[in-house]
């Protein structure tokens, strides 16, 4: 049984920038119809997504252990770190901005980097375990790090409802730019993965790919 062709084979790379389907068979190094530069894959996708992944560990240390937001009520004040954040609205009765903080500045966080770490080991490996769970979780990934600035957003609501209510006063700290470099490296490390790189031991090998496969490597 031979296997179904992939955009490889049909000398075919799809644009990033304006997704249309372009014939590499003379090397052409732009799009034909924007005129942005072509790539047959990611450059130095497992590199660049290691250092990115890395970086954001590293400045994730930061992000709790130093405050986020110094909280003034009734003329007394305290810095919060994230974790304090969480407990003190919690302690206050606001269980769902607790549960907004907790979810976005630690579950978040920490299921993209279980999630890449696994991707960059497996693909090393050249593991063939679970191609297609693996190929869904780099997805999820991608989803859910359009809302990992949602910690920040929500810090910069609760001050501006703290001060409109003469409440007291909410100022941020500096534990929060390394939260937001983090959410930044994540992304980065997530964009400059190639998912395609899950498929490749299988299809390099002359492997007929069946059709869940070949549903994953056209997507990307």
């Amino acid at each position: 049984m031979s296997r179904a062709p992939i955009a490889s084979d049909l000398d075919l790379c799809l644009c990033h920038t304006c997704g249309l389907a372009c014939d590499v068979r003379d090397d052409p190094h732009e799009c034909e119809r924007c005129g942005a530069p072509l790539h047959r894959r990611k450059t130095n996708s497992m590199a660049r997504t290691w250092a990115y992944l890395l970086a954001s560990l590293v400045f994730y240390i930061p992000a709790n252990l130093l405050p986020v937001m110094n909280t003034t009520m009734l003329g007394s004040g305290a810095d919060s770190t994230i974790m304090g954040g969480v407990l003190e609205f919690w302690q206050h009765g606001a269980w769902d901005i607790a549960l907004i903080i907790f979810i976005a500045s630690v579950a978040v966080p920490g299921i993209k980097f279980g999630a890449l770490t696994l991707l960059l080991i497996t693909v090393q490996r050249n593991s063939v375990w679970a191609r297609r769970e693996r190929s869904r979780l780099y997805r999820f990934v991608e989803l859910i790090g359009y809302w990992s600035m949602l910690d920040v957003i929500v810090v910069a609501l609760v001050a501006a409802l703290v001060k409109f209510q003469a409440l007291g006063d909410i100022e941020p700290r500096l534990g929060i730019l390394f939260f937001g470099l983090v959410v930044v490296f994540t992304m980065l490390s997530a964009m400059s993965f190639d998912p395609r790189l899950i498929w490749d031991n299988d299809t390099l090998r002359g492997n007929p790919p069946n059709e869940e496969v070949m549903d994953e490597v056209a997507s990307h």
